[in-house]
């Protein structure tokens, strides 16, 4: 069900909290704008990945997390990293490839995290991945007693690779403290989602997993906020992953080389009319959260940040040529280790001892009552003797199948030797011919025992009739000559074999 900003929250959100989406999609925004003209100023060395249309999305999920949760942001979500306490020098920094990145240089997207401090796993170009590696990273929470909930997102065409099916059925049988959101954002690159899926809510999906799912409005904060609030609390109470589904658009091309020509005109215009931030504008001036001093204030703001951040950005330096060797592996840069957050002795037996047999009370309660039922089965006295004539069905497909009784089984009948045989004396009677079956022949198969194809019936190729091996000719001579004692290479008159002589046999 699509919910709405209209619809009360669960929990009142303040005035903070209000003003606090606006800044953060309007930062998310105007900092791209600013990498698009860098971009076309050959600045960003990268390829760059426009969220326009879709900030409300990364910030509206991303706000409804806590410190100690983690995310794992794809190439569009720079809002949610933005939410996450990045600042936008890093992101400047990263994609002009500079010195200074967090990735110092070598890398030219959002190809980066922060698994110490901000709990940030870098994005995976492989997708559909990161939902198998964020549902471990719940599942490690859990262990570790760190009640933390682990979110990523993934678009429309990456709901359709393997690993996005094979990471939702790890999540959904541990019951991992999970949330994907699929963002619905029209078009995979330039395939529409009609084109490469049968139906028309990719949070149906859930449903073969028994994953609850949700629907939003991907152009309204407050509904996306509110639906990730509730599933990030679902989660951290221990009832399993959520699916929330965005219904949004990516207004610009897959990358800023794609100018989305494949897109209809009409397309683009509706959903411009349907622009977050202004309807997020319109929802704070009716509801009377802000006035136009607030909203001039947060914009002075955004583009003083973005002045400073931009300009360290461009000043700093590019990577020494010298640092292309370095970091290559792992030597000890950083320190791998568990953060407990509960008593070890927890997880020990015996107070983690288990008793590894299964009972039926332990099992779910529709085998439960298949099993206490009789699994539905019925006695010969139960089950009715079909019809000899079946209802006409109006399609093949609607006719139901009676199952055809077991041929019955006919004893062969004594013939007349049995007749006149004296008592106590064995009758061999001769095999029914039965049809063969050209697979699983045994030795019990009198045609086959009587069979040229028997390999009993067949001479041994052991030695020649004489006792004589094959490993010499019958002349115990060698075959690297002919019989004259000359070479195979050419025959007696010292022409090629192609032709014999006219007289005489040709030897080869």
């Amino acid at each position: 069900m699509t919910q709405s900003a209209t619809q009360p929250a669960t929990q009142p959100m303040t005035r903070e909290q209000h003003l606090d989406l606006y800044y953060y999609m309007q930062l998310n925004r105007q900092l791209e704008e600013r990498m698009v003209r860098l971009f076309r100023q050959n600045k960003i060395v990268g390829g760059l990945y426009s969220s326009l249309g879709q900030e409300a999305v990364s910030v509206g999920t991303c706000y409804a997390l806590e410190k100690r949760d983690w995310i794992a942001p794809m190439i569009r979500n720079i809002g949610a990293l933005l939410v996450k306490g990045v600042p936008p020098r890093d992101i400047f920094t990263q994609h002009m490839a500079k010195f200074t990145s967090p990735t110092l240089g070598k890398d030219g997207t959002s190809h980066f995290g922060d698994l110490k401090v901000r709990h940030i796993v870098s994005p995976i170009s492989m997708l559909g991945d990161l939902i198998p590696v964020m549902t471990g990273v719940a599942m490690a929470g859990r262990y570790l007693g760190q009640n933390i909930v682990a979110l990523t997102w993934i678009g429309d065409g990456g709901s359709s690779t393997g690993a996005f099916h094979e990471g939702l059925g790890l999540a959904a049988s541990q019951r991992a403290a999970f949330v994907l959101i699929i963002e619905n954002n029209q078009w995979a690159y330039s395939t529409p989602v009609s084109r490469q899926v049968p139906i028309q809510n990719l949070a149906d999906r859930g449903a073969a997993y028994g994953i609850a799912s949700a629907i939003v409005d991907g152009n309204d904060v407050v509904a996306v906020y509110q639906a990730a609030k509730e599933a990030v609390n679902e989660c951290r109470a221990g009832r399993g992953p959520r699916i929330i589904e965005v219904k949004t658009m990516r207004m610009r091309g897959h990358a800023q080389h794609d100018p989305a020509e494949y897109v209809p005109k009409e397309m683009f215009d509706y959903w411009k009319a349907r622009d977050p931030i202004t309807l997020y504008e319109k929802y704070l001036s009716e509801n009377k959260i802000w006035d136009a001093a607030a909203k001039s204030e947060i914009d002075a703001r955004i583009e003083r940040e973005l002045d400073v951040e931009q300009k360290f950005a461009e000043d700093s330096p590019l990577p020494p040529p010298e640092l292309a060797e370095e970091g290559v592996y792992c030597d000890g840069c950083h320190k791998i280790e568990a953060d407990w957050k509960r008593a070890k002795a927890d997880l020990m037996p015996p107070k983690s001892s288990i008793d590894p047999t299964w009972r039926l009370k332990d099992l779910p309660a529709y085998t439960q009552a298949a099993i206490t039922g009789g699994n539905g089965a019925k006695t010969s006295s139960q089950t009715p003797v079909p019809a000899a004539t079946a209802a006409p069905a109006s399609h093949p497909a609607m006719q139901k199948s009676v199952p055809a009784p077991a041929p019955e089984r006919i004893q062969p009948q004594p013939g007349p030797q049995a007749a006149h045989a004296a008592p106590g004396t064995e009758v061999v009677t001769e095999e029914p011919a039965v049809p063969r079956v050209p697979f699983g022949r045994g030795p019990k198969d009198k045609a086959f025992r009587q069979s040229p194809e028997n390999p009993q019936n067949k001479p041994a190729y052991t030695r020649a009739p004489k006792e004589k091996s094959f490993s010499r000719n019958p002349q115990e001579k060698s075959f690297s000559k002919g019989p004259r004692n000359k070479p195979f290479g050419k025959n007696a008159q010292g022409k090629p074999f192609t032709k014999n002589p006219q007289d005489k046999q040709g030897r080869r």
